[in-house]
């Protein structure tokens, strides 16, 4: 608390407000207070306000001075010895708050040479008594600015700690980070890329042995071998980007499509979906090139997932539409709708619950977009439909 006032109202950045509060109390002083004697006394008095003032830059200068127009005003007799005194005790003050080791005591001597002179100037039975008040007066402006001095080193020291602790567990959180991508991408590549590779490797032997006699089968292998290898390739760079993301250079927000391949990525999955026996019609605008690979990458997935669960859940006899659109302003937007196939009650229920779409809404989320998947207007089948903000909206918030 002390630190933090102490910081407030003797840090450098109030130093312009703080030398107007104390020019225009010694002015006031001087006006109503301790008027001083003669033009003589004015321009002392205004002589030792500018040193005082002086001393937030150079207070061990400030002090001597100060200590020795104190001297010189008992010489001249202008009857401002109280302002002087005050004006030496706040350059004091600002000596032990800004100044180290030697310079306090050079300062300190200074002081009280001329302040013994001071209390030499007075009557004999005097002496001692102004001895005393003047060591009050030096000594407790010197403790005082040590105190705050040291309270404000010790303040920064402990913010600097802190900072410190914090850039260590920043450090920390990233290296058992960086650990635990390179574990998940150990058992990607040992257990999940193995077994892809695997079977492709199986899909292709097959599609040698087999004899040719049904074009529908040899299609079907000649899909599953194209799937499987593109399902690997993606698997290799997934595991890249775990191991470290750096290499791959674009951050964290890493694409595995190039965002000038995305209208022929978008293409072939729909022509893998219709594979399977659903229709599809698309509506694929030429301008998702344009989209950086954050949103390329979304619309990409949520097409792959859309036409997926178009095909698991309406069936092989139902018909689907997608719609990818890119507006001036760079919002992109995607509907899939399809009719829903089967009758009402021979579909498969709890579409809405399944992982798939909470991970299609999260990716959304993560934009700012909007995310709709439910019933279609139409009663019959499922309708998905998702508005993607440009960048700058979605960094500020908006849609």
């Amino acid at each position: 608390m002390v630190g933090r006032w102490g910081e407030l109202i003797f840090g450098d950045q109030v130093a312009a407000a703080r030398l107007v509060v104390l020019s225009v109390l010694a002015l006031g002083d001087l006006w109503l207070l301790h008027r001083p004697e003669g033009s003589a006394g004015w321009v002392l008095a205004l002589a030792a306000l500018v040193i005082c003032l002086a001393g937030v830059r150079a207070p061990l200068a400030a002090t001597a001075a100060l200590s020795g127009l104190l001297v010189v005003s008992d010489i001249v007799g202008t009857g401002i010895g109280i302002p002087l005194k005050a004006m030496v005790a706040v350059a004091l003050f600002e000596l032990a708050l800004r100044g180290r080791g030697r310079r306090i005591g050079y300062g300190a001597g200074v002081a009280a040479f001329f302040l013994t002179l001071h209390a030499m100037a007075a009557p004999a039975a005097e002496v001692l008594p102004t001895l005393y008040r003047l060591a009050i007066l030096a000594g407790v402006p010197l403790l005082l600015g040590a105190y705050v001095r040291l309270t404000r080193e010790n303040a920064r020291q402990a913010r600097d700690r802190a900072d410190a602790e914090e850039r260590r567990r920043h450090s920390e959180t990233l290296a058992a980070r960086a650990a635990e991508r390179t574990a998940i991408a150990r058992e990607l590549h040992d257990l999940v890329a193995h077994h892809v590779s695997s079977m492709v490797l199986r899909v292709g032997v097959a599609r040698d042995v087999l004899p040719r006699t049904d074009p529908q089968v040899a299609e079907v292998l000649d899909d599953l071998h194209a799937s499987g290898s593109t399902a690997l390739l993606d698997l290799r760079r997934l595991v890249a980007v775990l191991r470290d993301p750096a290499e791959v250079g674009e951050g964290t927000y890493v694409s595995l499509v190039d965002r000038a391949t995305l209208p022929t990525a978008l293409e072939e999955t729909v022509n893998r979906i219709q594979a399977t026996g659903l229709t599809v019609r698309a509506e694929i605008s030429g301008d998702v090139a344009t989209l950086d690979t954050v949103r390329g990458l979304t619309v990409l997935r949520l097409v792959q997932e859309g036409l997926a669960n178009a095909a698991k859940h309406a069936g092989s006899r139902a018909e689907a539409r997608v719609s990818v659109t890119v507006a001036h302003d760079g919002a992109a937007r995607l509907e899939i709708t399809d009719d829903g196939g089967r009758p009402a009650n021979d579909r498969p229920r709890g579409r809405r619950n399944g992982h798939g779409l909470v991970g299609m809404a999260e990716r959304v989320d993560l934009l700012g977009g909007r995310f709709e998947a439910g019933p279609s207007p139409s009663g019959r089948g499922w309708r998905l439909y998702t508005e993607l903000p440009p960048p700058h909206a979605a960094r500020t918030g908006r849609l």
